[in-house]
């Protein structure tokens, strides 16, 4: 077991390392995007699936509330928190609609719209991106792998290029994390 824990830990420290000398500047501009969009009275809607929809309501959570500094409420939501949302649009539309649909109703031009999918595939993600697209939002991807199909649909994509699940999720928290305490330092610090 401790082969493994060390292992899994040396695989840790090696993504962490990769973010550092690979996205440094990507994680910037993802921070300055929504830094901007919130000082200028928009809001930032977050989606994702199963893990990626717990990070979601996790970085809203650290944008609403406070990441590490007191100071007043950000706009932000997650649109995988809402089960009568999500299970009336996903009966009625279908589940590729579940976020969509909550865009078009949410989204207005100069929004930031974030979508999670360690594949970089998940349909809904995808489809909610081109409506926030057509609704004159900014679009950005917090992917893993290549990449996959949202990555065109992402005005900035911030790809984890990895097709371990877990390593994926450990660097989406850890990009979240950078950008909540960036955001803070820009409109408070």
């Amino acid at each position: 077991m401790t082969d493994e824990i060390r292992k899994q830990l040396q695989d840790h420290r090696a993504l962490i390392e990769l973010l550092e000398r690979d996205m440094t500047p990507v994680i910037a501009e993802m921070a300055g995007q929504i830094s901007s969009a919130l000082a200028s009275g928009n809001k930032l809607l977050v989606m994702g699936n199963g893990g990626s929809a717990a990070d979601s309501q996790h970085f809203v959570a650290e944008i609403v509330g406070r990441f590490k500094m007191e100071r007043t409420a950000l706009p932000a939501v997650s649109l995988t928190t809402d089960t009568s949302i999500l299970t009336a649009i996903g009966n009625d539309y279908g589940f590729e609609s579940i976020f969509s649909r909550q865009v078009e109703a949410l989204a207005v031009a100069g929004d930031v719209v974030v979508g999670l999918s360690t594949s970089g595939n998940s349909p809904n993600v995808l489809k909610a991106l081109n409506t926030a697209r057509e609704r004159g939002c900014r679009t950005i991807g917090l992917l893993g792998r290549d990449g996959g199909s949202i990555k065109p649909a992402c005005d900035l994509a911030l790809v984890v290029p990895s097709t371990d699940t877990p390593r994926i999720q450990e660097g989406h928290i850890t990009i979240i994390h950078i950008v909540c305490d960036l955001v803070e330092k820009k409109l408070f610090g």
